[in-house]
């Protein structure tokens, strides 16, 4: 399986892109916080990707929260 996304310290200054391209993972989660249609992204936005690309930033941004270490503390 292609990994969809990747970290070079050379493109975009670090930041997660999807791999061949210089769009960063941010910006396709961004679209899809205001509520841009998947088709709209692709097709208005960034004709290069593919379905399965922005699902991939979606699975990014799932990973990245399920390995992040959440203290909460104890309610006095």
């Amino acid at each position: 399986m292609q990994m969809r996304i990747t970290v070079r310290p050379d493109v975009h200054f670090g930041e997660p892109c999807i791999t061949n391209t210089r769009i960063p993972v941010r910006a396709v989660l961004e679209l899809v916080r205001d509520d841009v249609p998947l088709d709209a992204i692709i097709h208005d936005y960034y004709p290069e990707l593919s379905p399965e690309d922005v699902k991939a930033c979606l699975q990014y941004a799932i990973d990245v929260v399920a390995a992040e270490e959440v203290h909460v503390a104890p309610v006095p």
